[in-house]
């Protein structure tokens, strides 16, 4: 991995505020991360629905393999203009060779604003 100041994550403001195999919380400021329109942008969603699943597939991995993501699909229900935004990766699927994450984006008014899926491959170190 690079340097601190070389991750998206933490460009954007991005912080994990509990993480486990099952379950990774956390939250994206909406401002820093707009649109034209002043909502969230899509790819914000975008980045915070991956970090979180991935956070969550490489525990699932294990320290002798890595989690790479595989597909991500994004569905953007409302747009949020300000405040946080809060994901939170739930487990479908933990297999060997692939895991599977629902991510559920809420705003401050915890209604949700993104629904996402991400599938990582799992593989080994080497």
């Amino acid at each position: 991995m690079g340097a601190a100041d070389e991750q998206l994550g933490d460009r954007m403001g991005l912080r994990i505020t509990e993480y486990g195999p099952d379950r990774v919380v956390g939250t994206l400021p909406v401002a820093g991360n707009r649109q034209p329109y002043g909502l969230i942008h899509g790819g914000a969603n975008a980045v915070l629905a991956e970090t979180l699943g991935s956070v969550a597939a490489a525990i699932h991995a294990g320290e002798d393999r890595i989690a790479l993501g595989l597909e991500l699909s994004c569905t953007h229900h409302r747009g949020a203009s300000e405040g946080l935004v809060t994901g939170v990766a739930t487990a479908v699927h933990r297999g060997r060779s692939t895991a599977t994450y629902e991510i559920v984006i809420t705003d401050e008014k915890d209604r949700r604003t993104c629904t996402a899926r991400l599938t990582c491959v799992l593989r080994d170190k080497s």
